[in-house]
């Protein structure tokens, strides 16, 4: 039985990835471990203990920081930033599918927030808010600042999603019948339902990490991006490794949550195209 040799471009490339995921994880390892230090432990190792200490620390009322207020005003604008994310992502892609006027001037004017940095965008949305004698708050100029993050990335995936999608599915399902809003949400809206999901995962996340476009456009409250940023010169105990360890687990959760959810619809879909393949 002959071997192949593997060419040496695979292992550069396994070497390339191992070094990538070390750097990746190393540090949250790091601090996964050290968030588990006994009540006398310290922010370095050796560990002084094992225990859930700072976990439970972590829940009581602290000298700095509200996580708890800042963790829910993070879920809500994240929610608030998904939902509008899906929903306008979704329309843009429906829109250009047909040519119009000002279709090249409307794409460059959504992505061109890409690249300007994210940090003159959050100073020129507070300073507008200030100008105009409002008080910029997490729920309004913060919630404008994270959009012009996450849109563009909605908008790129939707077209992309659509620039595959063949009309013909929609022309079969109009000769049979169906109007145009029938044809959309039984024939269009499953078959895309995979990529609305990975928009929606890519709004929350994107908006609940957010640091540099919340800065300056938050107002007087502090999102958990800030919170954990205005701890790390304050606090000076392993409760803020416990944070970290708690609110990473929640984002992989959030992904876990989002790709069942994908998992279920498309089986779902092949479980009804088997049905229906049964009754023909």
């Amino acid at each position: 039985m002959n071997s192949e040799k593997r060419p040496l471009e695979f292992y550069v490339l396994a070497i390339f990835f191992g070094l990538f995921v070390l750097f990746l994880y190393g540090p949250f390892s790091a601090i996964f471990i050290l968030s588990f230090q006994g009540p006398d432990g310290g922010l370095t190792f050796p560990l002084n203990g094992v225990s859930l200490h700072w976990f439970v620390n972590l829940f009581q009322r602290q000298s700095v920081g509200d996580f708890g207020a800042a963790f829910q005003r993070s879920f809500i604008l994240g929610l608030m930033v998904m939902v509008v994310t899906v929903v306008v992502a979704l329309l843009a892609g429906l829109a250009f599918r047909r040519q119009f006027r000002g279709a090249s001037i409307i794409f460059y004017a959504t992505v061109a927030s890409l690249v300007v940095p994210s940090i003159i965008i959050s100073l020129g949305i507070g300073v507008l808010f200030q100008q105009l004698g409002l008080s910029p708050a997490w729920y309004s100029s913060a919630f404008g600042a994270h959009l012009t993050w996450t849109l563009p990335f909605g908008v790129l995936i939707m077209f992309a999603v659509f620039n595959r999608f063949s009309p013909s599915y929609e022309e079969a399902a109009r000769d049979l019948g169906a109007s145009s809003w029938q044809a959309f949400r039984h024939v269009v809206l499953p078959m895309i339902a995979p990529s609305l999901i990975g928009v929606a995962l890519f709004g929350f996340t994107l908006s609940y990490d957010e640091f540099a476009r919340t800065l300056m456009t938050s107002g007087s409250f502090n999102t958990l991006p800030l919170e954990i940023y205005g701890m790390t010169t304050n606090v000076t105990t392993p409760v803020l490794y416990a944070l970290g360890t708690v609110t990473t687990g929640f984002s992989f959760s959030i992904i876990l949550v989002f790709i069942a959810i994908g998992m279920f619809m498309r089986a779902r879909r092949v479980a009804q195209g088997s049905d229906a393949g049964k009754g023909i």
